[in-house]
């Protein structure tokens, strides 16, 4: 059974700095397209930054050079580097396994692909 568990989250002021990370289980690892996503107050969810099995990543515009997604094969762990935390950022961080549909990464929160996490607050205040 594949499992995926968040951590690393908390309140900062904005400025501040988490690492949250990903413990995995349940499935082949190294093979694995990892993302992590966030669902901010107004309940819309948005992908933030990807790793595919090849080493490619992504970041939304927003994050970018901000944030830095990583993993680690021996550990079956992926993190979020997150820095120069903003009030915007704040949101419930989810990662997800292979969160893809017909070859390409989803955009948005469904549960229907791939697998996930059940979440982890993050809170920035000014």
């Amino acid at each position: 059974e594949t499992h995926l568990v968040e951590s690393g989250g908390g309140s900062v002021q904005a400025g501040g700095s988490l690492r949250l990370s990903c413990t995995t289980s349940g499935f082949t690892f190294e093979d694995a397209n990892l993302g992590w996503y966030r669902q901010g107050p107004d309940n819309k969810c948005e992908l933030v930054s990807t790793l595919s099995r090849d080493g490619s990543t992504y970041s939304a515009d927003s994050v970018k050079g901000r944030f830095t997604i990583s993993r680690d094969n021996a550990k079956k762990m992926v993190y979020l580097e997150m820095n120069t935390l903003k009030p915007d950022d704040t949101a419930v961080y989810y990662c997800a396994a292979d969160p893809l549909r017909a070859g390409g990464w989803i955009t948005g929160c469904n549960y229907n692909y791939g697998s996930w996490g059940q979440g982890t607050q993050v809170t920035v205040s000014s």
